[in-house]
């Protein structure tokens, strides 16, 4: 008879487990720590979410799986493998560049922000983001998307005496919720017809439905792709991302804007290419429409906000980061139509890295001005080349990046890597509509790198930079010229595993 105690792979689980730990130790320090000494909780989980970074170096030689069915050791609940890694790096990676966001933030902003509370909430949903790509069972993965999001309302609305911070933590909640309640069902829908709820065992069964429970299996996965939608931000479940981002603590706002989408695409990719692959007739062309809505609506929404004299940069990134959602979700529809699923995946990946360096750039930048102008409006950063060419510099190179232009060869490459899975996969329509999308980035993109270099009216602002700002920024320009030097090494490093 076989036990059914099983070993834990330790090492497998490390990067999400001390990020949780590190999350438990800063809640319970908070106790005893003297308000005096709050600031070395933000260092203490700056360290925690490095050394969770760094777990992740020893895992590159080999797949290493753990909490597997007794008997069948081939089915996992969860998998370290190169897709996991990957977006672990993003999701980790990220985080801690937010982390050093927060740090300046707090200390602005330290009567408004508890900073126990904070950081709890901050690793806990960054343990969350770090278990998903992991996740190889639809009950783990909704365990580990809900640990990713349930503190992430908290930390939005967690400015005190802020209506609108309150008004976007309500937004987000409910919109969230019923992601999450839409996804439960679908998912509840695919158990009944199928029996399991490990995502190759649904893969395997799934084809072979009785025709009783076909109607019941397709509704499931229809279900699930809306509720996934919702957490991609995907038209038309886009519209709480504007609101919320102006009313999140920046830092937090940054956060949403890769490791939320980092959450919801590979949660995304692990449903209907993993365990839906049979169900690629209907996915495909669901994903491709909606990557054509999405990324219209987000483009054309930033666009609108010039309309208004006092738009905000954080609004615009919000849109942006809408438009940037379509073009992700196009290499995921692509892989229903393409011989090699494993590519098309890769290039989102690929993609999605870019985005995450580039993007939490540009949020630096914000920060930094944000720290003197509050409302962090675009005219606020009329002549910031004239106080700060640095930091100017970098901000224009990194929405050179976004825009796909040189010298950001990186967004450039990505953009064709994507436009490239398209046409290969035979979407020619759905790449038409890209290109005309990434004309009108160019736009809003290239008229507020335009205002970096004006003549600033009256005295130059100052802009005072802190040591994490510093080094958020160093790390993000480093990395963003690196891949523009050597682009195709993050397509290399983004050979998914997943199959």
């Amino acid at each position: 008879m076989s036990s059914l105690v099983q070993t834990v792979d330790w090492l497998a689980i490390a990067p999400p487990t001390i990020a949780a730990v590190v999350g438990l130790v800063v809640l319970v320090a908070d106790l005893f720590v003297p308000e005096s000494r709050k600031p070395l909780l933000g260092w203490l989980s700056v360290a925690g979410l490095a050394a969770a970074t760094l777990m992740l170096l020893p895992l590159l030689d080999a797949d290493r799986s753990t909490f597997c069915l007794v008997g069948d050791a081939r089915v996992c609940s969860y998998t370290a493998d190169r897709f996991t890694l990957v977006i672990q790096l993003l999701v980790l990676g990220g985080a801690l560049l937010a982390a050093l966001l927060s740090v300046t933030a707090l200390k602005d902003d330290a009567k408004r922000l508890p900073e126990g509370e904070y950081w709890f909430l901050f690793l806990s949903s960054a343990a969350g983001a770090a278990l998903l790509p992991a996740s190889r069972d639809l009950a783990t993965l909704i365990v580990a998307l809900e640990v990713a999001s349930l503190p992430a309302f908290a930390l939005v609305g967690l400015r005190h005496g802020d209506r609108r911070s309150s008004e976007a933590a309500l937004k987000f909640f409910l919109s969230s919720v019923t992601a999450t309640a839409v996804s439960l069902m679908g998912i509840s829908f695919v158990y009944a017809a199928t029996g399991t709820l490990h995502l190759t065992r649904v893969a395997e069964r799934i084809q072979d439905v009785d025709g009783q429970l076909d109607t019941l299996a397709q509704t499931g996965v229809v279900l699930t792709l809306i509720g996934f939608a919702f957490k991609t931000a995907a038209v038309p479940f886009h519209f709480w991302v504007p609101d919320t981002y102006v009313g999140a603590p920046l830092p937090i706002a940054a956060y949403l804007s890769v490791i939320g989408k980092a959450v919801g695409f590979s949660g995304l990719i692990l449903v209907t290419v993993v365990a839906l692959p049979s169900y690629a007739d209907i996915w495909g062309p669901a994903l491709a429409v909606l990557a054509a809505l999405t990324m219209t609506a987000g483009n054309v929404g930033a666009l609108r906000q010039q309309a208004t004299r006092a738009y905000s940069a954080v609004r615009l990134l919000a849109w942006s980061s809408v438009g940037q959602a379509g073009y992700l979700l196009v290499p995921i529809a692509a892989a229903a139509y393409s011989d090699d699923a494993e590519q098309s995946i890769g290039s989102t990946v690929a993609y999605a890295l870019m985005y995450g360096a580039v993007n939490l750039g540009a949020f630096a930048v914000a920060a930094v001005v944000g720290r003197t102008k509050t409302l962090n409006r675009i005219s606020d950063y009329r002549g910031l080349y004239a106080s700060s060419p640095l930091t100017a510099l970098l901000l224009a190179f990194f929405l050179l990046c976004l825009a796909g232009l040189p010298p950001g060869i990186i967004g450039l490459f990505a953009k064709v890597t994507v436009f490239s899975a398209a046409v290969d996969a035979g979407l020619g329509w759905l790449a038409v509509v890209m290109a005309v999308n990434v004309v009108i980035a160019l736009v809003y993109y290239l008229q507020w790198t335009a205002v970096l270099f004006r003549a600033p009216e009256g005295a130059p602002a100052k802009h005072p930079l802190t040591a994490p700002l510093t080094a958020a920024l160093a790390l993000t320009g480093v990395l963003g010229i690196a891949l523009s030097g050597a682009p195709q090494l993050i397509l290399r490093f983004t050979g998914t595993g997943l199959f």
